[in-house]
């Protein structure tokens, strides 16, 4: 990687830790607080107007005692809470679950283009083993067509041979059958002139 990527990669990751990361749980635990605040609201609101329909158990509540007022809204806001957790729980759980079913799908999609894949590579592998025979017979036939090569270069150049010692021969026999002519035209030359003498 060049000098300056990795430089600008190091100031970014830095840059990243002093600003961006002390605060990455914050906008989570802010929308929490808001979602608990709003459903404190509500629970209140609820209360209030429950305190303004009733009136004669508004006046029951002025004879309690401040503890066990409160201990009918606090049970009331604990199951409010537990509500709105369990409401998202169950959104979780479907939000997980087409997840799941998503997941499962393109699990079987990579399941059936692995069988695919499969029998293709078994495909090539049987058309690559038969290719590796055609290459062997043809190596075994090129092998012995070298050899058949080599011999009939070697049998070529023994008739070459043969033909420059058949046509020196044939020189040679050529020339004694003119020198022999010769001796005979000459004898047959002597011979007339002896005739003739």
């Amino acid at each position: 990687m060049e000098a300056w990527r990795s430089h600008v990669r190091a100031a970014l990751t830095h840059r990243d830790y002093r600003q961006k990361d002390p605060f990455s749980g914050l906008f989570t635990k802010v929308s929490r607080l808001e979602e608990m605040l709003s459903l404190h609201m509500d629970v209140w609101e609820d209360l209030e107007r429950s305190r303004t329909q009733s009136p004669n158990k508004n006046c029951n509540a002025q004879l309690r005692s401040p503890s066990e007022e409160k201990n009918p809204s606090k049970i009331y806001l604990q199951l409010k809470e537990e509500e709105q957790v369990r409401r998202k729980l169950a959104q979780k759980v479907s939000d997980l679950t087409s997840e799941l079913y998503l997941k499962e799908a393109e699990l079987q999609y990579c399941h059936s283009q692995v069988s695919r894949y499969r029998s293709e590579a078994v495909l090539l592998a049987r058309g690559s083993c038969c290719l590796k025979n055609q290459l062997s017979e043809y190596e075994y036939q090129l092998e012995c067509q070298s050899k058949e090569l080599a011999v009939l270069q070697l049998e070529q150049r023994t008739l070459r041979e043969e033909l420059t010692i058949t046509r020196q021969q044939k020189e040679e026999l050529l020339e004694r059958w003119l020198e022999e002519k010769r001796e005979e035209a000459e004898r047959i030359n002597k011979h007339n002139a002896a005739l003739e003498r």
